[in-house]
């Protein structure tokens, strides 16, 4: 499995022939990465935020590549043609499966009106030798969801997991990994000294991948 860093919380997941995007958002998006992301065979879009889908360059891209996501992302881009998921349904895409599960967005005063989320998944994208977990913009919440990599958050602002709860979740479910996405918005900077005491102190494996940068997990 080969998982490439985008601007913010988007993440190309490349295994068993397939190319996967998730949440290819807006926030610092140059011409340059079209033609990869016109080259992926599904989508995953978590919730409706723009720095998670980018409308505009979504509507430009091959349409034979499928995109999934709420109604309520559907509601708010009523140009793409998305097939609607909710929490529990499975995509199956040859052989991977791609589990859609819960995801709680924190709620700060400034969201109320259309930026509020009222629908929010994560995805499991399990290949058979490895289960892949990004849990979209979400708050910590009791589940039994397993996988041995996650890919979170962790700023925290109410909005996100910080890296305190973060680090505890990854041990809960399973994870030998950590990727930690979603740092590059300016509004909320995150804070690289606490991310490094807490994965430390709890002794999980973490990753801040730079823009562009790759990894290969056997």
């Amino acid at each position: 499995m080969k998982i490439t860093k985008y601007p913010q919380s988007c993440l190309l997941v490349e295994t068993k022939d397939k190319k996967i995007l998730i949440d290819p958002g807006a926030l610092e998006y140059k011409e340059e990465y079209f033609d990869v992301w016109n080259s992926v065979d599904a989508i995953l879009i978590t919730h409706k935020h723009g720095d998670h889908c980018h409308t505009e360059v979504l509507q430009k891209l091959n349409k034979d590549i499928q995109i999934y996501s709420t109604s309520e992302v559907q509601r708010a881009n009523e140009i793409l043609d998305i097939s609607i998921v909710k929490e529990n349904d499975t995509i199956e895409l040859d052989n991977i499966k791609v589990e859609v599960v819960r995801a709680v967005h924190g709620y700060q005063p400034w969201l109320k009106g259309e930026l509020e989320i009222h629908e929010n998944v994560g995805f499991i994208i399990d290949d058979g030798n490895h289960r892949l977990y990004a849990t979209s913009d979400s708050i910590c919440f009791k589940n039994e969801y397993k996988a041995d990599i996650l890919c979170t958050p962790v700023t925290g602002y109410g909005l996100t997991m910080s890296a305190f709860e973060a680090a505890l979740y990854s041990k809960e479910v399973g994870a030998t990994l950590t990727l930690i996405i979603h740092m590059d918005n300016p509004t909320f900077p995150p804070h690289p000294e606490f991310i490094n005491e807490m994965f430390t102190k709890h002794e999980v494996e973490h990753e801040i991948l730079e823009i562009g940068e790759s990894l290969e997990i056997e």
